[in-house]
C-alpha cells in the first residue's frame, strides 16, 4: 500500500490526530442519534439500553484515494431491496482504489435530481462481522465529479443501513458489481 492509502496525511492536508477525532466525533454523533432522535431506527422502549454502535477502530489504511471514471450517459440501476419493489439509481461514476497489492472499482449511484454519491457494497466480512445485505457510504463530492479526477473514500464511515436495526425500513442492497472481493476491516460492525 501507498504511504497516502496508510497515512490520513495523504496531501490534502489532513492531519491523522485530526482526522481520527473527526472519526471518532462522527460516531459518537450517530449513537446520540440512535439513542435519543425520533427518527433513530431503534424502538422507543429500547433506547433506554442502546449504548453505542460497534465499529471497527479507525484505520487509515482503509482510507484511499479513488481514480474517478465519469459516466457521460449514467445506466439507469434497479437495486434490489430487502422488501419491497427495487428502486431505481444511476450509475454515474466508477472509483477505481488499491488496498495493498489488489486494485478494485465501486460503482458509484445516484437517484434521480439528488447530488451526493451513494456507493453500497459488500465484502468478505458481509454476513460475519458487518451486517448482512451490506454497508453503505454517502458522500457530497467537492465541486464537480471529474473524469481521471480524485476522490477519497474512507471506509471507516461506511454504515449499515437503517433495515439492520429495524425490520420497518427497506434498504437497497448493493449489486454485484460491488461486492468485494477483500476484508473491509472498517466502519460499522453488525
Amino acid at each position: 500500500m501507498s504511504d497516502a492509502a496508510n497515512d490520513p496525511d495523504d496531501g490534502a492536508g489532513v492531519d491523522p490526530e485530526e482526522w481520527r477525532e473527526q472519526v471518532e466525533s462522527y460516531r459518537r454523533e450517530k449513537d446520540a442519534f440512535f439513542a435519543e432522535h425520533p427518527q433513530s431506527p431503534v424502538a422507543p422502549e429500547d433506547r433506554d439500553d442502546f449504548d453505542g454502535l460497534d465499529y471497527f477502530d479507525p484505520d487509515p489504511a482503509y482510507r484511499v484515494a479513488a481514480t474517478v471514471a465519469v459516466h457521460d450517459r449514467p445506466e439507469p440501476v434497479e437495486m434490489d431491496v430487502n422488501a419491497g419493489r427495487p428502486q431505481r439509481y444511476l450509475r454515474v461514476a466508477t472509483l477505481r482504489f488499491t488496498m495493498g497489492e489488489d486494485t478494485y472499482e465501486l460503482a458509484g449511484y445516484q437517484r434521480e435530481g439528488e447530488d451526493g454519491l451513494f456507493v453500497p457494497f459488500r465484502d468478505k466480512t458481509t454476513g460475519q462481522q458487518t451486517y448482512e445485505d451490506g454497508r453503505y457510504m454517502e458522500f457530497e463530492p467537492e465541486g464537480e465529479l471529474e473524469d481521471g479526477g480524485e476522490v477519497i473514500l474512507d471506509f471507516n464511515l461506511a454504515y449499515s443501513p437503517f433495515c439492520a436495526y429495524s425490520e420497518t425500513f427497506a434498504c437497497p442492497l448493493p449489486p454485484e458489481e460491488n461486492w468485494l472481493e477483500t476484508e473491509i476491516r472498517a466502519g460499522e460492525r453488525a
